[in-house]
């Protein structure tokens, strides 16, 4: 009996099929680019986030620079709203001087020092409101009382009773002041074929 040699059985398509290298699967149509396309996606994302991260840091280093202003402007107003009752006092105090007949180099003393004193308030941006012999102006002046004027018209401030302040322009205390109502009725002047001319 004739041994028959066994051979492996060949797949379908013989010997040719069996030596060919295994092909690398293709990568299909657009990947490449398609893969490019989400890069440069999140590139333009990672760009739009550092913009709005600078812009939202500039935003707050400007506001943390606006509220130190504001609260050094705050601390400076209430320091100075401290030191206004001290001026007034010391105004006070020289005009009640001169009344009295001080000896004039106390006067003079005492003057030059409050003079150093409001320089010292206007390095600091305050601003001395200037009442009397002015139009009554409600925005700066708080009328304590009107009275009657033979000299001054209506609404002319006649007397200034406490001082007003502006700092940086802005009005930090009005001026107390007392307003004139004109001329009173016994103060005006007969008309024309009065008594006088009867007596005549």
């Amino acid at each position: 009996m004739k041994k028959h040699s066994e051979t492996p059985a060949q797949p379908a398509g013989g010997k040719k099929d069996a030596d060919k290298e295994p092909v690398a699967p293709v990568a299909p149509a657009g990947s490449k680019a398609s893969e490019e396309e989400a890069v440069s996606l999140e590139i333009e994302t990672l760009k739009d986030q550092m913009l709005r991260l600078r812009a939202d840091f500039d935003n707050y280093r400007r506001r943390a620079a606006r509220d130190r202003q504001d609260q050094a402007a705050r601390a400076a107003e209430d320091l100075l709203l401290e030191l206004l009752p001290v001026a007034d006092h010391f105004e006070v105090g020289l005009k009640t001087a001169r009344e009295l007949g001080a000896a004039p180099a106390v006067v003079e003393g005492f003057q030059m020092v409050f003079e150093q004193f409001q320089g010292v308030l206007r390095q600091a941006g305050l601003e001395p409101i200037e009442a009397e012999g002015q139009l009554f102006n409600p925005e700066i002046h708080e009328a304590v009382s009107h009275l009657p004027s033979a000299d001054a018209p209506a609404d002319v401030v006649i007397e200034q009773t406490r001082r007003g302040y502006l700092l940086g322009g802005k009005l930090l205390r009005a001026a107390q002041v007392v307003v004139s109502r004109g001329p009173a009725s016994g103060d005006e002047a007969p008309p024309a074929g009065g008594p006088e001319d009867e007596a005549d």
